[in-house]
């Protein structure tokens, strides 16, 4: 099995739920990643960001530099 880039391979199970929450400020998501959502993989871990902290920072974004940047 192959994993992306943040995922893991081992541990858990595939049908523990893992609340998604927007790594910048908090927000959570009902269920899956809404599509106005950014992901970013950033040192092997996958990130999500809620619409606003991604047109908050979409500059940045568009540059490819890490949230801990801006």
């Amino acid at each position: 099995m192959t994993s992306l880039p943040g995922g893991s391979d081992h541990g858990g199970s595939a049908t523990e739920p893992h609340p998604l929450v927007c790594a910048r400020c908090g927000t959570p998501a009902d269920g899956p990643p809404p599509v106005t959502w950014t992901c970013s993989v950033e040192s092997g871990v996958r990130q999500f960001f809620c619409e606003a902290c991604s047109r908050d920072n979409l500059r940045a974004i568009e540059g490819r530099l890490d949230s801990s940047w801006w």
